[in-house]
Parts: C-alpha cells; sequence; structure tokens
C-alpha cells in the first residue's frame, strides 16, 4: 500500500466509484491527508495531556494512540458521511451537526497543544497560583487561632484597663495626704495632725485596696499569656506541618492559561490564533467538500445511490404486492372452505331432521294399528 492509497483509505472515500473518477483521486488525497494529520495532531495533544496527570510516558503514549485513532475514525466518518447533493442550504443543514462536533473537536485537540506552546509562562503563573494557595491556607489555619489569641490580649487589656479607677483613686488621697501635710491643701496648716492621719490612713487603705486587685489581676493576666503563648506554639506547628503540595495538575495548568489570557493581550491572541487554526485544519475537509461544485465523483456516487434506492424500491413493492395477493388468495381460500364447511354442516342436519321425523311418523301408525 502507498501513501496515496493510505490517504484514499483515511477519506472515507468508495474506491469503486473513485476508479470511475480518477480526476477526483487529488481531491481526496488531500482530504485523507488532512483527516491523518489531524488525528496524529490530537494524538500528541492527547498524550501531553495525560501525561501531564499521571506523568507517565508509557501511559501517556497508549492514551495518545487511542485518543488519535478515535478522533481519526470520528472525523473519517464526518468527511465519509457529507454528500454534496447541490442543494447549498440543504446540505449545510444536513452538515451542520458535524460541523458542530467538529468545533468540539478542536478545542479539545487546541487545548493540550496551548498548554505546551505556554508552558514557560503557566509555570510561572504556577509558582504565583502556588503561593497564593499557600498564602490562602494559612490564612484559614490562623483564622482558628488568631481572633482567641486577640481575645486573650484583649482581655489583659480590659484587666489593666479595671485597675485605673482605683489608681487613680490611691494617688488623689496620697496627694490630699501629701497637701494637708506641708499646708497646700486642706486645713491650710502645716502639720502632721490628726487629719493628715486619717487622710493618710485613707491613702493606705486605697493603697492596700490597689495591691490586692493587681495581684488578682496579675494572676489572670499570666494565665491569659500563658494560653496566648499555646496557642501560638499550637498555631505555629501547624503551619510547619501543613502538607504543601505541588500545584501543577492539568487543571491547574487550565487555570492558570485561563488566567494568562484575561491578563495578557499577546498570550490571548494566541489562544484565540491556536484555535482558530485547529478549528480550520479540523472543519477543512466538511468545508471543502460543502464549498466546492458537485463533481464526477459526486454524481457518480448518486447515480449509484439512486439506482441502489429505485432497485429497494421495486423489490419491496413487488414483495409487498406478492404480500398482498398472496394474503388474498389465502383469505378468498378460507372463505370458500368455511363457506363449503357450512354447507356440508347444514345438510348434516337437514338429514338428521328429515330422518327424525320419518321415524316419528313410522311411531304414530304404529300406536294407531
Amino acid at each position: 500500500m502507498n501513501l496515496q492509497e493510505f490517504f484514499l483509505i483515511c477519506s472515507g472515500v468508495d474506491r469503486t466509484v473513485l476508479q470511475r473518477c480518477p480526476t477526483e483521486t487529488n481531491k481526496y488525497v488531500g482530504i485523507g491527508g488532512t483527516v491523518f494529520f489531524t488525528a496524529l495532531l490530537a494524538s500528541l495533544a492527547g498524550g501531553y495531556a495525560l501525561y501531564t496527570v499521571f506523568d507517565s510516558i508509557l501511559v501517556a503514549i497508549l492514551f495518545g494512540c487511542v485518543w488519535g485513532l478515535m478522533i481519526f475514525n470520528l472525523d473519517r466518518f464526518i468527511v465519509s458521511g457529507i454528500k454534496n447533493r447541490g442543494r447549498i442550504v440543504q446540505d449545510m443543514l444536513i452538515a451542520l451537526p458535524r460541523v458542530a462536533l467538529a468545533v468540539v473537536i478542536a478545542i479539545v485537540i487546541s487545548r493540550p497543544v496551548e498548554l505546551r506552546l505556554f508552558e514557560k509562562e503557566i509555570n510561572a503563573e504556577l509558582i504565583t497560583m502556588g503561593q497564593e494557595k499557600m498564602e490562602e491556607q494559612d490564612e484559614a489555619l490562623r483564622a482558628r487561632f488568631v481572633p482567641i489569641i486577640d481575645s486573650l490580649n484583649a482581655n489583659n487589656e480590659d484587666l489593666a484597663l479595671s485597675v485605673l479607677p482605683l489608681t487613680q483613686r490611691r494617688d488623689q488621697l496620697v496627694q490630699e495626704a501629701i497637701a494637708e501635710a506641708d499646708g497646700t491643701g486642706g486645713s491650710q496648716r502645716r502639720n502632721m495632725g490628726p487629719i493628715y492621719k486619717a487622710k493618710r490612713q485613707e491613702a493606705d487603705k486605697a493603697e492596700q485596696e490597689l495591691a490586692s486587685q493587681q495581684a488578682l489581676i496579675a494572676e489572670r493576666v499570666e494565665y491569659n499569656q500563658e494560653q496566648s503563648r499555646l496557642l501560638e506554639g499550637q498555631m505555629m506547628a501547624e503551619l510547619e506541618d501543613l502538607e504543601r503540595v505541588p500545584y501543577d495538575g492539568i487543571a491547574a495548568r487550565m487555570t492558570a492559561l485561563d488566567r494568562l489570557t484575561a491578563a495578557n493581550p499577546a498570550i490571548h491572541v494566541g489562544h484565540l490564533f491556536i484555535f482558530l487554526l485547529f478549528l480550520l485544519i479540523e472543519s477543512a475537509p466538511v468545508l471543502v467538500k460543502l464549498m466546492s461544485r458537485r463533481s464526477p465523483y459526486d454524481f457518480v456516487l448518486h447515480k449509484h445511490e439512486h439506482e441502489y434506492e429505485m432497485w429497494h424500491k421495486e423489490k419491496t413493492d413487488l414483495l409487498a404486492n406478492a404480500t398482498e395477493n398472496k394474503i388474498k388468495y389465502q383469505t378468498q381460500v378460507d372463505t370458500h372452505k368455511v363457506h363449503a364447511r357450512i354447507r356440508e354442516e347444514r345438510a348434516k342436519i337437514d338429514h338428521e331432521v328429515a330422518r327424525t321425523i320419518e321415524e316419528l311418523k313410522q311411531s304414530v301408525s304404529w300406536n294407531k294399528g
């Protein structure tokens, strides 16, 4: 088998019809070559896509071959199913589902190729996405501990503020006692008399209350600080134990490509043209058959199919007529048999009635005698 025959097989052309139209050979060799190379690109794209998932060359090769054969079979079916009848609107309506299928295949094939072409840019974007993912994990973990730690710290601040009135009262009483002693306040007489002693006692009492309250608060503050240190230690330990999974799957790469496409006009244009290229390659055989004028191959194929259709219709009509005549014949025969059987039964009944009447007559005559 030479290359030309192989491409003709790929095109799905009817070889017996093509032999009657040798001028059509080059056209269908080109269509078959397009189908073959589309399947080859699909095989490479599918193999690369699976390699990024399983990181296995053997699995990628096997899947690439299966995927390429499936695309080859679909393309061959699409091309061989398109028939040019010379009616543009009707032909396009018939081909519309096949064109839609070609679009879907082009999208599926082009995506892994884009991932390979923009691999360096995608790898750089994956680093950024991985860092964002790590930050999200860190924030989610910190969100479990930080509110509790902040609550403990806020409680310590509230406790510190709670002794402020006692401190102010203690300071005020001390100041009053000093003022009484140096004559700048109170009785306005410098002395260490009873009034000073009374104010000093009040100041000492306020000092004791403040010291007692500060001791209680210090215990609670120490407890809160200890709990805060424990929570911070647990948080840091869990942060260190976080599993940093490499962000490098097929879905991550597709997401990175989408982000690059949205952010970078050059990549967006490249993505668009790659898709259009594969769409054109995938749709080319169908579009060529739809846009080209009816060729000798189309006329011969139409004649062959029409002759077969008429032969089939003739055989079907003859079989239908033969069946109808057979049914009529069988119906008439069955009707005749039924009528003959009815007449026979009627004759038997009449004979039995006549015999019975004769026996009755003889019986009556014998009785009279």
